[in-house]
Parts: structure tokens; sequence; C-alpha cells
């Protein structure tokens, strides 16, 4: 029997793809006769056509959600769909069809994708904000929804319009650059347990989790790290300052020790900061002789709000834009009511950046010619990394940390914690993917000097031998490549015994005794060896299982007792034991053969 069910939706599949014809007379145009993007009222990808091709990325780029947030999409998503798009339309095969990104009914993928395009029309196609926005809502039946912040409670939102902003200003002032872009770096050093931090603005702002005094699996079951761990890519990067926002958890003498500025400046987790907190903090970072790396519990909420204001003095971003920016490049940042603080302090902020601007005679904000996570001549010679090799020290983790001195931050949890927690958690389920086996995985490494390769074959560091297959994802170096790895399970050795037997030299008469006595019966010795009836024995000997040298053999030969000597003719003949024989003479012209190497597995 038909499964009713199954008829109904394949009957309203049918019904829907009837629809598909008309699909482009709503669709949001962006190059002419090229490029489009349309929201349909289906789950349903249509199907592509001769002259049409459709993609969709609702179920391949998707927003690792705290609370009830749902976007913007990080910085290295929207790279991965730019990369995508500018192959499509760069491809020979789509040359001649019309290229439509669609998205489905879901409100918070519709927005999201349309975050990219848009965001992708402002970065290749010179689009203005509104002018992106405007076309987005072409014959749009619908309004997009709007983003909101990673909170339980009232919602504070933020406007497409107002992403597509920060993108834009960003792109200006180069903040970002994509076609000098590490995204490797960006996906690895936002997760958890390999630091949990992410670069704001180029060469001066590093947003990451607060330390602790070593590293190790904290009470609410996140990994938390060691000041050590970040010294070597804060000294890479000249880091200068580091900005501690919440309660003392480490002794900032470490930081001191290492050649690093460090300043405290509390308020309370989910707070905003009083007016004397925010003058020093900027002052501190007009101030330093490099970049500033700055922190509170989750390097969120507090951390978010200060650095936005700086954003908001010397690069004029309004409040919402400069929240976008960072919320786009950390998720997460900025919580609750430290929006609406921003938006009243925005007006003091951008009065303030005028008045130094012109104290100090600079006209217009400054422009950074390389954006964050650029492929820089410096990032090429890296040197043995801590944080990228925290998980090799996960043997060192201590849930309870008994020299953790009872005068540093409260017991009690806190929104930081809750922030952490969630984000670990998702790292776990990214790593434990129920689709994903143990002999199939697929990672994204960095090329590097300490991997050999062979025939496309690579050998980690633990001595596994993985199979690679290698491409590029899009940018103009040659270092950052996509590795799909296939991790091979050792096979399991076969418990069999291989000896190894050195037959004697035997003469023509010996030979025609041994043809005619068929079958031949022998007796194994494991002293002496196997004895045949004639007198003649070969040698068996143990094969261990590392692999001896021809000389080590020799050697061995030569400590034991046996009345036999033992005759090398070359280094590449097989080594033969000799032994008298009335038919070889010494002084016989003709050279003995080697002897005859057999194997034989009992």
């Amino acid at each position: 029997m038909f499964n009713i069910s199954s008829l109904k939706r394949k009957s309203q599949t049918l019904l829907n793809m009837e629809n598909f014809d008309n699909v482009l007379l709503n669709a949001s145009e962006f190059i002419k006769g090229r490029l489009f993007f349309v929201s349909v009222n289906t789950s349903i990808k249509p199907k592509s056509t001769p002259s049409v091709h459709y993609f969709s990325i609702d179920n391949e780029l998707s927003y690792d959600s705290f609370y009830l947030d749902f976007g913007p999409l990080n910085l290295a998503m929207l790279y991965h769909y730019c990369v995508k798009l500018r192959r499509k339309l760069n491809s020979p095969a789509f040359s001649n069809k019309k290229i439509v990104h669609c998205t489905g009914s879901d409100v918070h993928k519709r927005v999201n994708a349309a975050f990219l395009i848009g965001a992708y029309s402002i970065i290749y196609l010179e689009y203005q904000p509104e002018k992106a926005y405007e076309v987005l809502n072409h014959d749009s039946t619908s309004d997009y929804l709007k983003f909101r912040d990673a909170s339980i409670g009232e919602p504070f939102t933020l406007s497409l319009l107002d992403c597509l902003r920060a993108i834009k200003k960003a792109c200006v002032y180069g903040f970002f650059n994509f076609d000098n872009f590490d995204f490797l770096e960006y996906e690895h050093y936002e997760r958890v347990e390999n630091g949990d931090f992410n670069w704001i603005v180029p060469n001066k702002f590093i947003a990451f989790c607060g330390p602790q005094n070593k590293s190790k699996v904290s009470i609410y079951g996140y990994p938390v790290h060691s000041p050590e761990t970040y010294f070597p890519y804060f000294r890479r990067h000249k880091i200068s300052t580091i900005i501690r926002l919440n309660k003392k958890a480490y002794d900032s003498n470490k930081f001191i020790q290492a050649g690093f500025d460090h300043k405290d400046l509390y308020f309370v987790d989910g707070g905003t900061p009083n007016d004397r907190i925010l003058q020093s903090f900027i002052t501190i970072c007009e101030n330093a002789k490099g970049a500033i790396a700055v922190h509170c519990k989750a390097g969120l909420g507090r951390t978010g709000s200060l650095i936005a204001c700086y954003i908001m003095k010397h690069w004029k971003f309004t409040a919402e834009e400069a929240i976008a920016w960072i919320r786009i490049c950390r998720p997460g940042s900025i919580i609750g009511h430290q929006q609406s603080w921003l938006e009243v302090k925005q007006n003091q902020m951008w009065e303030a950046g005028d008045l130094y601007r012109k104290k100090h005679n600079i006209s217009s904000p400054p422009k950074f010619s390389q954006g964050i996570y650029s492929l820089s001549e410096l990032k090429k010679k890296k040197s043995q990394d801590n944080v990228t090799g925290i998980m090799q020290k996960v043997d060192c983790m201590e849930i309870n940390d008994p020299q953790d001195s009872p005068d540093f931050e409260e017991s009690k949890e806190t929104q930081g914690d809750k922030l952490n927690e969630i984000k670990a958690q998702r790292s776990k389920v990214k790593t434990n993917c129920p689709g994903m086996t143990e002999k199939e995985k697929l990672r994204r490494v960095h090329v590097t000097t300490t991997t050999t390769t062979t025939n496309n074959q690579t050998i980690l560091r633990s001595g596994k031998v993985v199979n690679t297959a290698t491409r590029i994802t899009g940018s103009t170096s040659s270092r950052v490549m996509t590795k799909r790895i296939e991790v091979k399970e050792t096979p399991t050795r076969k418990l069999a015994t291989t000896r190894k037997w050195t037959a004697p030299i035997l003469s023509a008469n010996d030979k025609m005794q041994l043809s005619e006595k068929r079958p031949m019966k022998t007796s194994i010795n494991r002293q002496n060896g196997l004895t045949f009836k004639n007198g003649h024995s070969l040698k068996v000997e143990e094969k261990p299982g590392v692999k001896r040298t021809k000389r080590a053999l020799v050697l061995e030969k030569d400590k034991s007792a046996s009345p036999r000597s033992v005759k090398v003719l070359r280094r590449s003949h097989v080594l033969a034991l000799s032994f008298k024989d009335e038919t070889c003479n010494k002084s016989s012209d003709k050279l003995c053969l080697p002897s005859v190497k057999m194997n034989k597995t009992i």
C-alpha cells in the first residue's frame, strides 16, 4: 500500500514546482540579467534549468545562537559566501546562465541570506548600503526580521540596513580585505578550546575570554586558559597592553613579567562603565604602543561596549554600526541595555573624536593598509604557538585547582560563565557530529613545514598517516588551503611468525639426492635450525618486529658459537653460510653463487 503522507508531500512538491516557472518575477536583481536573489514560500530549492542556476546556503551556513539571537552571520561565513558566489559568476559552466540565490520561508535564514548577498554587493559591486537594501526589498511581500542581542529578556534589535552600513564603513576604512583574509585563523581561535578570541580592529583591538591562573576545565564545564598560553600569539602580533574589566581571576604579574602592560578597569558583569572608566579606557588605548587585548569574563558584553565607544570616537561609526560590526567579528557581543547605553554615548564620542582629530591635525579617520586576519609575511614565519597546542595539554587540566587564591573572582555563576558554557557546548556538538565517523573527519589545517606530505599522504606529528585531497579555497595566497583529511585506522597485525631460512651452498650431487627423496622428512630444532636427512641444515632465524639491517645480522652470527664461518659476498647479496664441500675447492676459479633466501610463514 502507498503511504498517504508521502503521496501528499509529492503532490505538494509538484504543486510548488509549478510556481517555480515564475520565481524570477519577484526576484531582486543585483547584476542585470545575471545575479538575482529571491525568497520562496517553500523549503524545496527550485530545480536548475539550462538557462537558470539556483543555489541556497540556508543549510550550509548557519548561526550558532546563545539564547534567542539568530544573526548576523560572522565574518568567516561572509568570506565563504563571497568566495562561493564569485566562483559561480566566473565559472565557464555558468557563463550563459542566470545565477539565483534562493532562500526558504524561515524568517531567520531569510534575513541572514539577505545580509550575505547585500554585503557581497557592497564589497564587490560597489553598492551603497541604502541601494542594496532597496534592491532586497524589491516586491518583497514582508519586511526582514530585525536581529536581536544574545539575551533572554526584552530584545534589543539591529536592522539589516545597520549591518550593511557597518560592512560599508569597515570596508572603506580597511578593517578587512577578503583578497587577503585568513579564514582558517579566524575559525580556529574563535573556539573556546583554542583561546576564544577575535580581532575587532586591525593592529588595535583583540577581544578575548578572561584567563585563569592555570589552564583547566572550570567548575561550569568549559575550558579556561592561563595567561601563558596567549604569550606567543600576543608577542607575534605586537600586543602591548592587556585590559581586564572583570574581577581578578589570575595574577596580573604574569603578563607584566612577560613584558606586557596590564590595566584593571573593573565594573559589574552585564553592566555599563561610568565616565571615569570610559575615559581611562580611551586614554590607555590612545597611548598604547601596540595593539590592545581586552577581556572581561566572556569577552562579549563589557569588552564589546568599550571597544564600540573607541570605534565611534575615532572612525565615527554610529552606535548601531559599531554594534553590528563587533557582532559580525565576535557574535554575541554587547548584551541587553549596553546597546541603549551606546546609543546615548554616540554624540559624546563623535564630539570627542572631532576634538581629537583637530588637536592632532588629522583631517579624516585613519585607514588601514591590511585588515584583520591578513596573510602577512609575519604569519608565514610562525613559531610554535601555545594556544594552538592547548588541546595537547588537556591532561594537565584540573577541575579544582588547589593553588587558586581565595581572593580571586567569586565562585557564583555569572552571565559570562553562562555564555562561556553555551559556547563550549556548541563546540562539543560540532566536534561530536553524529554524521561524522571516526574513520573520516573533515578538518581545516594550515600547511606548515612540520607536516610531511608524500603522494597525497600527510604524516601528522602523532605519527598517523592520512590521505589528503587539497584544493585552493579562493584566496590569492597558495599557503591557505582546505584539506579533506581521512584518518585511517592502524590495521591489526596478524599473529604470524615469519622465519628467515638461509640455505647452504649445495653441490650437484646433493641437489640430485634432495630431488629424489620425496616427501622430505624434516625435523625442526629451535636451537640448531631445520635438519635434513642427508645432514644438511638450514639456519632458522626468528624475524623480530623491528627491522634489522644486514650488518646487524652479520654481527649476531659472529657472536654465536657456530663452527661455520660467515661469508659476505657483497652488500647487495643475501648473506650465505659457507661450509666445506669436496666439489667446491679453494683453488677453483668458479665463484660459488650466494645462498637462496626463502621466506615462510608458519
